[in-house]
């Protein structure tokens, strides 16, 4: 099967961000459309019990467009717990709190849309522009989510026509003439509104730092392989046909191409070296549908329901060379059309007894297929066709009770079934969670929370030979997390979070067998401390700092995850002029982290890699009372040479501006 068809249902995030039908709590997002809510899995009754016992970051829209984030994981990048590393897999992968990015579950406006092929995604995909808000949980997080978060929850929630009719067009370009174009437009009549978005993106590498030491494979000036074209359209339709009952459509489409750049280094005496893969996505195109409903039956009793329907079909080739030319000289290379299906349905009945707390359930059942045809070169001038599909279908159940036992005390439990049917067996597995947040001054929040969360395999790892494994068993984790909050003058937070997981059951390659296998066992544990502050009401000042300390059992030679900081460090601000001028400036720093050499290297060496530290700026400038935003922006200002995984070297300075008209 080999790796064809890794990316072929997280290509499809991009055109799955759905926008969430109504509901009667909206927010400005400072940007063309309010955020409504429907779409969101509702994790808490009145009072936020589920999400005030354990640790949720939010990324709002103005914060998005104040940063210049493009994407999903530059949006995310500053928060406490999160690393972006990229690698063989030529993908950013986002990690929190040392889990990996098959840990982390990806909701789109409530819907899970990670890959049913490895679980994982890639947020290059995913474009900013239609995001409203994005709520990230690190650690235990609601049994409403469903299985699978072992490290945490990103739920992210998009935009919807707002009252007055607004739109936006924009345009942005930079070093090596690339182009990015927007479009939006929204609003409302009566009971009925509409978000329309489009965006058109052609990048033709990104640059290398001037530091940059050439190799036989990668020259100085810009990264090989690493251009990118993407085209998004984007629809959203609510209708209200009475104030108990909201109706929402959403539709979405995608399509493009991009290549995935190879390791820098070919030395096959290099012991920490991966083997160079020349691979590109040369066409994609996906779609997706959703439907959503919500009926307030009662003042107590209320009922949420979503209907989805995503595929993508999408060709992919690896090559025996640099030159992308050839397919039939190295046994390995393959030429791959697979498609992707996802079809689900939820539910989320609540019943709210006053003082006696809230319960909540939910619901759903979703399949997962994925098929693929194409060929695979076996030896020079030899292959073979491949031409086989797999499918997998879940079923949760779970229910979730908050209440506040006192103005001050809050206490959620909350507990999960879950199962997945595949041909040749079914496993079944559950998940506990229990917090209790309590206010011991006016200011001051103590919290903890507890979960046991489970991770069903994946296709890939059930299914890809040679490391198949039909018999492998859900995996398992046991969360925990103790933290204090503090309120201070000027508008000021300050929190400290402590935490501790063990992971067992761990699904991981057996060197010796080449066959994956339940045998592993990992744990994480570090602290998380962040604070932001307004003591100036138009000065914004963030920052955080994470210790990991993480051990691999899973590898015989590894005593902490490879690619995983110790320390990281991370600051932003920004303040906003009378005048209409915003400056913005990031500051991120990782050190203490380390590569081991590849598996077919005895014995096992360790080495450091080196510290990094990347900060970036933006001015923003509008004008005519907020209707033109002219802006320029530097990424990785001080032009740093880094790594974030051994031989795949990141992008140097990179220079970019751009204008949006409002109306």
């Amino acid at each position: 099967m080999n790796s064809r068809a890794r990316y072929s249902l997280s290509l499809l995030l991009a055109c799955t961000l759905l926008a969430s039908p109504f509901t009667s709590r909206a927010e400005d997002t400072g940007d063309d459309a309010t955020t409504f809510t429907l779409g969101e899995i509702v994790v808490s009754g009145k009072k936020p019990e589920a999400e005030a016992v354990g640790t949720v970051h939010e990324v709002t829209a103005a914060d998005i467009q104040a940063s210049g984030a493009r994407d999903l994981n530059e949006a995310i990048s500053l928060l406490p717990g999160v690393n972006i590393r990229v690698g063989a897999e030529g993908v950013p992968r986002i990690d929190i709190r040392g889990f990996r990015t098959r840990h982390v579950v990806l909701l789109l406006d409530g819907v899970p849309f990670s890959s049913a092929f490895d679980q994982q995604f890639d947020p290059t995909l995913i474009p900013v522009e239609n995001i409203a808000r994005i709520k990230v949980t690190a650690g235990p997080n609601s049994v409403l989510y469903g299985p699978g978060g072992l490290g945490g929850v990103i739920n992210i929630i998009t935009k919807k026509g707002s009252k007055e009719f607004k739109g936006m067009v924009g345009t942005e370009t930079g070093d090596h003439e690339p182009y990015r174009t927007k479009g939006s437009v929204g609003g409302s009549v009566g009971n009925f509104d509409f978000f329309l978005s489009g965006s058109a993106a052609d990048v033709d590498g990104f640059p290398l730092s001037g530091d940059y030491k050439p190799t036989t494979l990668q020259g100085k000036g810009y990264r090989n392989n690493s251009d990118s074209q993407r085209n998004n359209l984007f629809a959203s339709f609510g209708f209200s046909p009475t104030r108990d009952i909201s109706l929402g459509l959403t539709v979405s489409y995608l399509n493009g191409d991009y290549g995935k750049p190879a390791s820098i280094i070919a030395d096959p005496y290099d012991p920490f070296a991966s083997t160079p893969k020349y691979d590109r996505v040369n066409n994609f195109n996906g779609y997706a549908v959703q439907l959503a409903a919500d009926y307030q039956v009662t003042s107590q009793f209320s009922l949420r329901s979503w209907l989805y329907f995503n595929r993508l079909d999408q060709k992919e080739s690896q090559y025996d060379n640099a030159l992308l030319n050839s397919y039939n000289l190295v046994a390995g290379s393959f030429l791959s059309n697979n498609q992707s299906d996802v079809i689900g349905i939820s539910l989320q009945p609540k019943y709210d007894f006053g003082k006696g707390g809230v319960v909540t359930l939910g619901l759903f059942t979703e399949k997962d297929s994925w098929k693929n045809n194409g060929f695979t070169t076996t030896a020079p001038n030899s292959y073979t066709l491949d031409n086989e599909s797999r499918n997998y279908t879940l079923y949760s159940a779970s229910a979730q009770y908050e209440v506040s036992l006192l103005p001050s005390l809050g206490l959620v439990l909350g507990y999960g079934q879950h199962w997945q049917e595949r041909g040749e067996r079914s496993d079944n597995g559950w998940s506990l969670m229990a917090g209790v947040h309590y206010d011991i001054l006016k200011d001051t929040r103590l919290k903890a929370s507890f979960q046991r969360n489970i991770r069903f395999p994946s296709i890939r790892q059930l299914y890809e030979k040679p490391s198949d494994n039909p018999l492998l068993q859900p995996e398992v984790a046991y969360l925990y997390e103790i933290g204090v909050e503090q309120k201070l003058p000027g508008k000021s937070l300050v929190s400290l979070t402590g935490f501790n997981t063990t992971a067992n059951n761990f699904i991981q390659k057996d060197e010796a067998t080449n066959k994956n296998l339940n045998y592993a066992e990992c744990r994480f544990q570090g602290i998380e401390l962040a604070g932001q502050t307004k003591i100036f009401p138009r000065l914004l000042l963030r920052g955080s700092y994470t210790y990991l300390d993480s051990k691999d059992k899973s590898t015989p030679g590894h005593d902490e995850y490879q690619y995983s900081p110790k320390h990281r460090v991370t600051l932003e601000g920004k303040y906003d002029f009378d005048f209409g001028l915003t400056p913005y400036v990031s500051f991120l720093y990782a050190g203490d982290q380390y590569s081991y050499t590849k598996s077919s290297y005895t014995p096992v060496l360790k080495a450091q890699m080196s510290n990094y530290t990347v900060v970036n700026m933006k001015l923003n400038q509008k004008i005519l009372k907020d209707k033109m935003n002219f802006y320029i922006g530097l990424d990785n200002l001080f032009d740093a040479n880094y790594e974030t995984s051994y031989g795949f070297p990141q992008a140097g300075r990179f220079i970019y501006g751009g204008i949006e008209f409002r109306i």
